[in-house]
């Protein structure tokens, strides 16, 4: 089993980054049991070997009691296993397309979504939607000072299509929404440093040291990094970027059994406190 080091970056007497020794945590059996629900879909279980979702969300902390937004969900592949986990006793809040959008694609996609959380309401039935729609300005997901954790898995690349001054306000919404000391997890593609990173990040893949300075720079501070969702064989240089890679094999055909044998991308692992 793949084994991670957080890298604590809590401020020290001398000021430099210390690494912070493991500790033993005990096991969530909750968070297993929501990983090992049968409600699953079989394609997105076999992406497990791949995202590592038991040691990505322990390693941020995650709680069954929290109030947790996760932004852009997508296809719904970590809301499948949020879900569960949060429905006694915390709060999933699905923060992404609704079907109330003024834009007509967006509110589609919205109704997608709301329709396969109401197919399954012994899974999705308290699930709380909210509209997040960085492309629009519209960040309407959760009251402020309200969630203890936020989560993106593989998103920061898409939001920096809108520039700058998107990305600043969408960061600016996560920390209004966080409690005080709450708990921002990214997971995001990682271009090697030796790379050069254009300002839209259309290969898919974000400098790591990019993704920290913005992150901060909206009020957090990194706690610590982890490792457990790098993948060495990832050299980001893929004719179509990351989409060559699998699920999404963007190069159809070509040179399928090369990118099937890298396997995901190489990716950060994030935690940051709301300062």
């Amino acid at each position: 089993m793949k084994r991670f080091l957080a890298v604590a970056l809590l401020a020290a007497a001398s000021s430099a980054p210390a690494l912070a020794a493991e500790t033993a945590a005990a096991p969530d059996s909750a968070l297993k049991a929501a990983i090992a629900n049968p409600a699953r879909t079989p394609d997105n279980v076999k992406r497990d070997v791949h995202r590592h979702p038991y040691e990505t969300l322990t390693f941020f902390g995650i709680k069954p009691t929290m109030t947790v937004v996760e932004l852009s969900p997508g296809g719904g592949w970590y809301t499948e296993i949020l879900a569960p986990y949060l429905r006694d006793n915390g709060k999933l809040i699905a923060a992404g397309a609704t079907p109330e959008s003024k834009t007509p694609n967006v509110a589609k996609s919205g109704e997608r979504f709301k329709a396969r959380l109401d197919a399954n309401p012994a899974v999705y039935g308290k699930v709380q939607l909210g509209a997040f729609e960085p492309g629009n300005g519209v960040f309407n997901y959760a009251a402020k000072g309200s969630a203890d954790m936020v989560l993106t898995f593989r998103n920061l690349h898409n939001w920096a299509a809108g520039g700058d001054e998107k990305l600043k306000a969408l960061l600016a919404s996560v920390h209004t929404a966080l409690k005080p000391g709450g708990v921002f997890g990214v997971v995001e593609h990682r271009l090697p440093a030796s790379k050069p990173q254009d300002a839209t990040a259309s290969s898919g893949y974000m400098h790591e040291a990019y993704v920290i300075k913005l992150v901060e720079s909206a009020g957090f501070k990194l706690a610590a990094k982890s490792e457990v969702n790098a993948n060495p064989k990832d050299t980001a240089d893929h004719k179509n970027g990351v989409w060559a890679l699998p699920p999404t094999y963007a190069n159809k055909d070509e040179d399928r059994a090369k990118y099937a044998a890298i396997g995901e991308s190489d990716r950060m692992t994030l935690k940051f406190v709301k300062q």
